[in-house]
């Protein structure tokens, strides 16, 4: 085998992944990344902190904009002023009212000379006049001039209220006649009674003197509904006029004026300015250019799988939405804690889900440019944000590449939170704050910072896994679990082959390791990539142990059918358990579509060594070829495995004879013609499967007997 045809072969597969079918699904994916950077640089918020009253202000503050504000102060003023023109509002006293008609009813029973003054009205009809005047006397509202007025522009339901002048002093006046007469009028026209019945009954309570109180409650509700009627008072503040100054007690009126600014500000933002979304486009062009380059150039393997590159896109923008989703609401927020935030931490979620289902390269690139990204277009502390998130992005990746465990995942973001700790005691030392209390803001958010970033990363794991087919080290963990189902099976029901499996998965993870393959999916697939023999176990030598070969009883062409059928009915078995797809490509691929050689020279034999009365293709595995490193080198590890056994002296030099040979066979049948291995890889990969094999296969002295 030459090197040319192995290298030709890997530039090969890489163009193919490259070729224009997949074109347009590569080209959506980073219009979708583009279109996302353009929203995300074009609709920025404004930040402007807001203190709590009565704190001390540390820093001048400047008016940015021109803009009004509501002066409470000048509202306050006017208010007053308006409700100074309310008076007093009185009432008739019920007991005064209830008095008179009392007496009225008594004088009519009394002097009958009312019958022949009013000979055409009926008793009855002067009874019930008396009641409703009694009535309309009881619900009356009496004022002066100004204050009726002044109900009346407020709206006010003017029914029942008179104008009078002021009572003596004791309380008490006779009723003008004004409010007699439009009592009479109201009575007369609203409810129909006869004009000479109403005049005869106001008559006489016209001749009493009234006592008059104050009606607290309603004068109470017209001065309430007369304050909200005036308006707000506005002062014009001019841009660069000084708002707050160094050490000022921050006071109510201070606080409206930087909330009426930082409204001005954002209202007078035009978002869909031509050149803005010009401006950034380019920045999105130039950040994304940056990116697509060094994923095309230094991530092969992100940049020819179209799945990879989703999920790192799908990552990178989830990243984004969440951070612009955050800012929104931490700058409009009104809680102090909230605004007080400082230092929000969205690097570490994306260097934590990037480093753990594609490699820490990457992410150590995207938290360089995500921190950079974010220190520009968010509001915060440009410096102080970028130092912190790179400080915590970084931590997080030394950390969590070694995650085997999903509940380490807590572990890391601690980590990450308490590298982030110095970096905030730090900051306040600079700005000499350090006993202020808002370094325990600073401490308390970015701990919720981190805590979120770990029940959030913990949600989605499972969720970019199944939906891209990713598998990560914590996934691989738990099905190397012993106690799996399967794994249970398999060592109960065919022992040899569970321990065939263990010593192909150390191989296998030495060889990838030592060429910077997945070692760990090595290890962990291979344990289940013969679990199609618990079907037929005993048809498979290393299950015999050493009792009766039930080939004997087969033809060349029988035993070689039950041999290839462990390969499908895996496939079946991994479906069946749910099994990843990845392992079921291994349980396909690693045997790919070599021949059953052992039945198939036994065939030949049987024929008189005629290879031509030999069908060949009835002894091939159905594959297919391995697709991948790992898929390659479990093909090699497993066929150097099988044939060491039959080794009498496993030297390391006859190891390596076999090695070679083995691997000579299979890339001359083409069955790494559709893997990326490279020929200085499989060299690398050859060696380290003669060191890892000689030691386990290394003899031992014998021990002299007893006696």
């Amino acid at each position: 085998m030459s090197s040319d045809r192995l290298e030709k072969k890997a530039v090969k597969k890489i163009r193919e992944h490259f070729r224009d079918d997949r074109f347009g699904e590569r080209m959506l994916i980073v219009m979708t990344l583009l279109l996302f950077l353009l929203a995300f640089f074009h609709f920025k918020e404004v930040r402007v902190d807001i203190l709590p009253v009565n704190s001390t202000s540390r820093q001048y503050v400047v008016a940015q904009v021109d803009f009004q504000f509501p002066d409470q102060e000048a509202t306050l003023l006017l208010r007053r002023e308006a409700v100074r023109d309310i008076g007093t509002i009185y009432q008739v006293s019920n007991s005064e009212v209830h008095q008179r008609r009392v007496e009225f009813e008594q004088y009519l029973i009394e002097h009958r000379d009312w019958r022949s003054r009013l000979f055409s009205i009926t008793f009855e009809e002067v009874y019930n006049a008396a009641d409703l005047v009694s009535k309309m006397l009881e619900d009356a509202k009496l004022t002066d001039a100004r204050t009726y007025e002044k109900i009346r522009q407020s709206g006010g339901d003017l029914s029942q209220y008179f104008i009078v002048e002021n009572p003596s002093a004791d309380g008490s006046m006779y009723l003008s006649s004004s409010l007699w007469d439009a009592i009479e009028t109201r009575v007369v026209k609203k409810y129909g009674f006869k004009r000479k019945a109403v005049n005869y009954v106001i008559d006489y309570y016209s001749d009493a003197k009234w006592k008059l109180s104050e009606d607290n409650d309603t004068q109470s509700f017209f001065r309430q509904a007369v304050e909200a009627s005036v308006p707000s008072r506005y002062t014009d503040v001019k841009e660069g006029s000084t708002l707050i100054k160094r050490g000022d007690q921050i006071n109510d009126k201070q606080v409206a004026m930087v909330q009426a600014m930082k409204k001005q500000i954002a209202d007078s933002r035009n978002i869909w300015d031509f050149e803005g979304i010009i401006g950034s486009l380019f920045f999105a062009l130039i950040v994304g250019g940056i990116g697509i380059y060094y994923v095309y150039f230094h991530q092969k393997e992100v940049a020819i799988s179209v799945r990879r590159l989703c999920l790192y896109v799908t990552i990178v923008i989830l990243t984004l939405v969440i951070a612009k989703v955050s800012e929104y609401f931490l700058v409009r927020a009104s809680n102090y804690f909230f605004q007080m935030i400082q230092y929000p931490l969205f690097i570490p979620f994306a260097a934590l889900l990037i480093c753990v289902l594609l490699n820490k390269n990457l992410a150590l690139f995207t938290t360089f440019m995500l921190t950079v990204i974010m220190g520009i277009s968010l509001s915060v502390d440009h410096s102080r944000f970028l130092f912190i998130n790179m400080v915590t992005g970084m931590a997080t990746i030394l950390f969590a590449k070694s995650m085997r465990k999903r509940k380490e995942v807590f572990t890391v973001c601690g980590v990450a939170w308490l590298s982030a700790i110095p970096v905030i005691f730090a900051f306040h030392l600079a700005m000499n704050t350090l006993w202020d209390v808002v370094i325990l803001i600073d401490l308390a958010s970015t701990f919720l910072s981190m805590l979120l970033t770990a029940l959030i990363v913990i949600g989605l794991l499972p969720i970019l896994e199944g939906l891209f087919h990713i598998m990560t080290d914590i996934t691989l963990m738990e099905y190397m679990d012993p106690n799996n189902e399967l794994l249970r099976r398999l060592s109960i029901e065919a022992p040899g082959t569970y321990q065939h499996s263990l010593v192909v998965g150390s191989l296998s993870e030495a060889a990838a390791r030592a060429i910077g393959a997945n070692g760990l999916f090595c290890r962990v697939s291979t344990l289940y990539h013969d679990i199609g023999k618990l079907f037929n176990p005993h048809y498979f030598t290393e299950n015999q142990m050493g009792g009766f070969d039930i080939h004997q009883l087969l033809t060349p062409i029988e035993s070689t059918q039950v041999i290839i059928a462990h390969v499908a009915e895996g496939e079946a078995l991994a479906r069946k358990y749910g099994l990843p797809r990845q392992f079921i490509d291994i349980i396909r691929e690693h045997h790919g579509t070599t021949i059953v050689y052992f039945f198939y020279a036994k065939q030949v034999e049987q024929m008189g060594g005629d290879v031509d009365k030999v069908n060949v293709n009835s002894f091939r595995y159905p594959g297919p070829k391995p697709r991948s490193k790992e898929s390659a080198i479990i093909m090699i590890a497993d066929t150097v495995e099988a044939a060491s056994r039959a080794m009498e002296e496993p030297s390391e030099e006859a190891i390596a004879e076999l090695v070679d040979r083995l691997v000579d066979d299979k890339a001359d049948e083409g069955q790494f013609d559709e893997c990326q291995l490279t020929f200085e890889e499989l060299g690398i990969v050859k060696r380290a499967i003669v060191k890892t094999l000689a030691v386990t296969r290394h003899l031992r002295i014998k021990y002299p007997e007893r006696k």
